[in-house]
């Protein structure tokens, strides 16, 4: 699995592929070892590589769902799943996550967000309801370059994707019913927890 998960890294770095730097990557998987998923939605395959992260450090038996609007990209992260343990475990579906969130079946227990930044609100209110009583909704990128909490003006081509990443932080530290930290590790990792009433005070 090592060896695998090696030559994804490489893979990514040779053809430019985003996943999950080296230092997100810690944050990320110190949540899905404290959450213990059995159920985990990824909306955001690229090459696979996240999936099998989780997969491999979630309950034992866990099991992914993973969303990805590239069939090119999603064709990839299916042949090297297939080369896994995990690749009974780890079902894909192809096409924008946004309508695909409105046909899956809850609970899941730990949510990913890696897909396009633009709509990370949208994709977290229609992941609400598919959320388990303790669930943990994950998002990268949310820094975005150091823009998002930063004082530096971002470039025009930025300012969409920095406005609704701000938009995204806000929704999630003042929802109801979760706590959310944000992690500076990598490019910003937001880690909202669903608390229940019991566990408020």
């Amino acid at each position: 699995m090592q060896e695998l998960l090696a030559e994804m890294e490489a893979y990514a770095a040779e053809h430019h592929v985003p996943i999950i730097n080296e230092r997100g990557r810690g944050v990320l998987l110190e949540a899905v070892e404290e959450a213990r998923p059995r159920r985990i939605l990824e909306i955001g395959t690229a090459i696979g590589y996240s999936a099998l992260l989780m997969v491999s450090h979630g309950a034992p038996g866990a099991e992914v769902v993973t969303l990805e609007l590239s069939e090119e990209r999603a064709a990839l992260a299916h042949r090297f799943i297939q080369r896994s343990p995990y690749r009974d475990r780890i079902r894909q579906q192809t096409g924008d996550a946004a309508e695909l969130l409105t046909h899956l079946q809850g609970p899941f227990d730990f949510v990913f967000i890696d897909a396009a930044k633009g709509q990370y609100v949208d994709y977290f209110h229609k992941v609400l309801p598919l959320l388990s009583s303790c669930g943990v909704v994950t998002a990268d990128n949310v820094l975005f370059r150091g823009y998002v909490l930063g004082t530096e003006k971002p470039p025009r081509r930025y300012k969409t994707i920095v406005k609704r990443l701000r938009e995204y932080i806000a929704l999630v530290q003042n929802m109801p019913g979760f706590v959310t930290e944000i992690h500076e590790n990598g490019d910003g990792l937001a880690v909202s927890r669903r608390i229940q009433n019991d566990q408020k005070a």
